[in-house]
């Protein structure tokens, strides 16, 4: 088994986990009413603009996410948070010494021996999540949970689901596509961002994600005999139908959308395996991008 292969299969432990530890890091964590950004780099990145959304639907306050490199330092926030499995790569840590003494920043990581432990005013350690493999599953999705848990937004459903998604098969012929399409709506755009990703790094996969709206306005040109779309969240009236009528295969989501992302996950890691390649070595990538000076 591969180490993202057993990682992945860890989460379900890892979100009660987090779940159980989010009222204590209460306050690290943003408060009703700030004003806040998330950001990250690459899968982080993807998660900071689910949080960021799940956080301002719930009307707890007016939140952004960004990419750490692109972050607008012409604008005002109350607290940044910063997203960082390995606690070293160069755009968040740059960006905290930015921000240090004017504006209030917390970073959640998973390793306590890196840099990012003084960077920022506040962090919250997820050390039971961090990963082996280059590629992210079990840090993300647990650094979102403890993110959804905070806003009143996580339920033992969706472990449940989770487990779900890890027992049962994946949909006949998925694997054998030539061409991925994931599909979000909300906060779930995020979550197919990142199932885009994570095809492309585990298995070399030609993948897009898009909002379910937005994939009619071009994208569905595309779409055709061999490959798939997979809807994470709910779907829009009539996109079903639409994309059945290409030839292509239709994937609907029928789990909690982080479990979906979990179910994703594992389609990464199959490919992979088809195409003989090592999930846990994607092409070109390393755990942390650290940038020389």
């Amino acid at each position: 088994m591969s180490h993202v292969e057993d990682e992945l299969t860890s989460q379900p432990e890892c979100w009660t986990r987090a779940a159980a530890d989010a009222a204590g890091h209460g306050p690290a964590l943003p408060a009703t009413g700030e004003r806040v950004a998330i950001v990250g780099c690459g899968t982080s990145y993807f998660m900071a603009q689910a949080a960021a959304a799940l956080r301002e639907g719930a009307g707890q306050g007016e939140t952004d996410a960004f990419a750490a490199s692109e972050f607008p330092h012409g604008r005002t926030y109350d607290r940044v948070v910063a997203l960082t499995r390995s606690g070293t790569t160069t755009e968040v840590l740059d960006l905290l010494g930015r921000l240090k003494g004017r504006t209030r920043t917390t970073a959640v990581t998973a390793d306590p021996a890196t840099p990012v432990m003084s960077a920022a005013d506040d962090v919250v350690v997820l050390d039971y999540a961090d990963e082996r493999s280059v590629v992210q599953t079990r840090f993300a999705t647990t650094a979102l949970t403890l993110l959804r848990a905070h806003l009143g937004l996580h339920s033992d459903a969706v472990v449940a689901d989770a487990r779900a998604a890890l027992a049962g098969p994946l949909p006949e012929g998925l694997v054998d596509c030539a061409q991925f399409t994931f599909l979000g709506r909300g906060w779930t755009v995020g979550l197919a961002n990142e199932a885009g990703l994570k095809m492309r790094e585990a298995s070399l996969s030609w993948t897009e994600a898009y909002p379910a709206m937005e994939y009619r306005h071009g994208p569905i040109s595309v779409t055709t005999k061999g490959t798939a779309t997979w809807m994470l969240d709910q779907a829009p009236e009539g996109l079903a139908e639409q994309v059945r009528a290409t030839g292509a295969l239709w994937v609907e989501g029928t789990l909690d959308p982080l479990a979906e992302l979990v179910r994703a996950q594992r389609l990464a890691v199959a490919v992979a395996a088809s195409r003989g390649l090592d999930p846990d070595q994607p092409r070109h990538l390393t755990r942390s991008v650290i940038l020389a000076p």
